[in-house]
């Protein structure tokens, strides 16, 4: 009789279902990486974030269009520090003002480079136009 119910127990038991230790292990890696991952991007596109924010500023300020493109960049530069836009990351060299038939084009296109791992590097490429109307 007693063997009896020592085979039941093992027959449920073959029959349980679940993760082992490695393949926790496993999973707790990837996971891991992947949360690595978004802590090291998510800081440079809120910053992009704030780079269009600025750019939808300047592009509603009145008369923003008939400005000069130093008037524009120094307007854009002032909303960067309002918007917690690092100036090294966005330098003066990446905004560029095109006037092309009368529009005015406020350009503003970046890279990041954020450190990863070891000698690994992560670049984001960032690259955002706004019209700001008929100039002159």
């Amino acid at each position: 009789m007693l063997s009896q119910r020592n085979s039941r127990v093992f027959a449920a038991g073959d029959r349980q279902r679940g993760i082992t230790l490695i393949g926790f292990l496993f999973m707790l890696v990837i996971v891991g990486f992947f949360a690595y991952l978004a802590m090291r991007l998510i800081p440079a596109y809120t910053e992009y974030m704030g780079v269009v924010k600025s750019m939808e500023l300047v592009k509603n300020e009145p008369n923003s269009a008939q400005a000069s493109p130093e008037e524009i960049r120094r307007s854009l530069m002032i909303k960067f520090d309002t918007q917690y836009v690092d100036s090294q990351s966005v330098p003066p060299q990446a905004i560029t003002v095109l006037r092309q038939g009368g529009d005015a084009t406020l350009r503003v296109a970046y890279e990041k480079r954020i450190p990863f791992a070891y000698n690994v590097d992560l670049v984001v490429s960032f690259d955002k136009s706004v019209n700001l109307g008929g100039g002159y």
